[in-house]
C-alpha cells in the first residue's frame, strides 16, 4: 500500500534548462513526474538579473497560476506588460500567450498548473517578447 503522499525538494528536481540550450540564464524544473502528480503540476523556474524567457507559450486546456518567490521582473500577458514583485500571483487563462523578465537581483518563481493534459497542450512561440 502506499502512503498516499509524495515528498521531494523542488531543487532536487532535474533541471531542464540545459538540455534545450537555456542555461544560464534560466532554470526550469517540472516536478509532475518527480511528484507523481495526476491532475496538476508545478515548476520552480529562476532567471537570472536582467534575463528574459526565450519563447513565450500558451496552452490549449490548461491554467496556469504564477508565483514569486524570491526577485522582481516584468510578464507579458498578451498586449500587456504587468510588473512583479515577490509574493505577487498571476492566473493566467489557457489561451493567453506569456513570458517572463527578471529584474536587477533576478527572478524565482512557482508555476502551478491544471488540469495537467496528457503529451502537454502547450504552444511555445520563440522571440515572442523581443526588444
Amino acid at each position: 500500500m502506499t502512503a498516499g503522499y509524495t515528498k521531494k525538494n523542488l531543487k532536487d528536481v532535474e533541471d531542464a534548462a540545459p538540455r534545450f540550450g537555456m542555461s544560464p540564464p534560466l532554470e526550469a524544473r517540472f516536478a509532475r513526474g518527480d511528484l507523481e502528480l495526476e491532475k496538476s503540476g508545478i515548476s520552480y523556474q529562476r532567471l537570472d538579473p536582467e534575463s528574459r524567457v526565450p519563447f513565450g507559450h500558451k496552452h490549449a486546456e490548461q491554467e496556469e497560476l504564477y508565483v514569486v518567490v524570491g526577485g522582481s521582473g516584468r510578464m507579458k500577458l498578451g498586449d500587456d506588460v504587468v510588473e512583479l514583485r515577490r509574493w505577487d500571483a498571476v492566473r493566467v487563462a489557457p489561451d493567453v500567450m506569456r513570458v517572463l523578465e527578471s529584474g536587477p537581483v533576478g527572478l524565482e518563481v512557482l508555476v502551478f498548473g491544471a488540469p495537467s493534459v496528457e503529451g502537454g497542450d502547450v504552444e511555445m512561440v520563440p522571440g515572442w517578447w523581443a526588444g
